[in-house]
């Protein structure tokens, strides 16, 4: 894997993972909540990524996309592609706002401050990285991965290795665990739950891993990039899993298992987690208002950094509805998108799998602008 490939891959990581990975909600609900099975499902979604980072950024990378939307053509046809682009675009804006209001509830459960201070910070963080070049926001998104991924390791293996409850007594914690809900219903088994985790979050990351993609040469290298970022999301979500599932009789209850653990640890260890909570949360608020910003305008342009500016003030406002209430609305809608997404994807790999790079590039579905 050479030095682009790792780019993307860390990139695609960053944007996917996002505050409600670190936070280990996420993975509570979609995996840990079905018991032992649930390592099963994290085996389901990394597969998922992978394969999905693979075709989207070779794809990107072939047409030497711009925005997402010229990959979303290609997937789905002009005007399809344009519909399903006018609907991912607001709910990833959606995803955006929901982020800033994230940032507002951790600097207040760990620091006590206003929910709506940590949400004008992040505002402001989200504005001035935007205002650089496109390279410049992916070196920041992927400079965040490994500090992530050093906390994640070191919390989940320390709290491994000191567990104290039995299998068979967590196996019984686990049916008390309230696993994600879809569409109203709760998703009954491990193998619906790892699909529909992909889903969820391939929507999220595909903006960013198609840009990414576009900005890379070499579409071996861009696809394998996708695959290391897919399978790479697939060990920390197996890690973190088992780190919950070791330490699950002290975590029911918890909005922030990860915290927790890292505060058995060491006081310093929880504000570090704190801290790497923010990153993540920053991550994606970048990755979203990114996407956003490029449906409207070019990228390092005036008119897209002002426009940048407009949309995340606008979504700072909107973030003062609620964490809790922007996650219930935004993300199972979401999910819906990214289940559609996943089906293109499958179908225009199967369309696609024998042909070259250079026949690809000269089909009449990569030249749309």
């Amino acid at each position: 894997m050479n030095k682009h490939s790792l780019q993307i891959a860390l990139a695609y990581m960053s944007v996917v993972i996002g505050g409600g990975f670190a936070s280990g909600n996420e993975v509570l609900q979609f995996f840990t909540g079905y018991g032992l099975a649930g390592i099963a499902g994290s085996v389901v979604a990394a597969v998922l990524f992978a394969f999905l980072g693979m075709h989207i950024a070779r794809i990107s990378s072939i047409m030497q996309a711009g925005s997402h939307k010229q990959v979303l053509y290609s997937l789905f046809g002009q005007q399809a592609g344009f519909v399903v682009d006018i609907i991912l675009s607001f709910f990833l804006y959606g995803v955006g706002v929901v982020m800033l209001a994230g940032a507002g509830s951790t600097l207040a459960q760990q620091f006590g401050l206003a929910p709506l201070v940590g949400s004008i910070l992040m505002t402001v963080l989200v504005i001035g990285t935007l205002c650089l070049n496109v390279k410049g926001i992916i070196n920041l998104i992927s400079a965040v991965m490994p500090f992530l991924l050093i906390m994640v390791l070191a919390i989940t293996v320390y709290s491994i290795y000191t567990s104290t409850g039995t299998q068979e007594e967590l196996s019984q914690v686990a049916t008390e665990v309230q696993v994600i809900t879809f569409l109203g219903a709760e998703v009954p088994n491990w193998a619906l739950s790892g699909l529909l985790y992909a889903s969820f979050n391939i929507a999220v990351g595909f903006p960013m891993l198609a840009v990414i993609g576009g900005l890379t040469k070499s579409p071996k290298a861009a696809a394998l990039g996708g695959i290391g970022g897919g399978l790479g999301l697939g060990f920390l979500i197996i890690l973190l899993n088992v780190g919950l599932f070791a330490n699950l009789d002290k975590l029911l209850g918890i909005e922030i298992p990860t915290l927790l653990l890292a505060q058995q640890i060491h006081p310093w260890l929880a504000v570090l987690m704190s801290i790497a909570l923010i990153c993540m949360i920053y991550s994606t608020a970048v990755g979203m208002f990114f996407a956003f910003s490029a449906r409207f305008a070019t990228p390092e342009t005036t008119r897209f950094k002002v426009l940048s500016a407009i949309f995340a003030v606008v979504g700072l406002a909107l973030s003062q509805v609620g964490f809790t209430k922007l996650v219930g609305t935004v993300y199972p809608m979401l999910g819906v998108v990214g289940l559609i997404l996943i089906i293109a994807i499958g179908l225009s790999w199967v369309r696609t799998r024998k042909r070259s790079a250079e026949e690809l590039a000269a089909d009449p579905r990569a030249q749309h602008k």
